[in-house]
């Protein structure tokens, strides 16, 4: 399969969630307006953590993430402290660096079986590629919650 086109919609989309980070200050990035459980930072942060988790943990691979960012922005996590200035360089570095990985780890056959699963969602994904078009799914998704979160910041 061919997922060129994929991992071009990916980097596109990192390309938004950095665009997000420059324009934001720490404290707005930080933010958890009335009524919402998470902030920018922590979307931002989780589709990066998720893009790893379904990627390379549904195929029994060690993450390029660290286990205190696994922690903090995994599903089902939120926002317990204030993101750094310093958290939210390295979330952006990763934003890019995971993809260029995982695109580099895919041509290079790095994946070679995946464990099947349906996500939260309902979505069945049986290999690594559903897992990295899913992913592009996800982001959207995440987009979509933080246009609604900026019009109260």
């Amino acid at each position: 399969m061919d997922l060129q086109t994929s991992f071009k919609i990916t980097r596109t989309s990192r390309e938004i969630y950095a665009k997000w980070l420059d324009s934001y200050t720490l404290e707005q990035l930080n933010k958890i307006p009335q009524g919402f459980n998470n902030n920018l930072i922590w979307n931002i942060g989780h589709i990066m953590v998720s893009q790893q988790i379904l990627v390379y943990g549904g195929a029994g691979l060690p993450m390029n993430v660290s286990e205190e960012l696994l922690a903090k922005y995994r599903r089902g996590s939120k926002p317990e402290s204030d993101a750094t200035q310093e958290e939210v360089n390295e979330i952006k570095n990763l934003l890019f660096s995971t993809i260029e990985k995982t695109e580099d780890d895919y041509k290079n056959g790095v994946f070679t079986t995946y464990n099947a699963r349906k996500s939260e969602l309902g979505f069945e994904l049986s290999s690594t590629e559903d897992a990295i078009t899913f992913n592009n799914y996800h982001e959207g998704i995440h987009l979509g919650i933080m246009m609604q979160l900026k019009k109260f910041i």
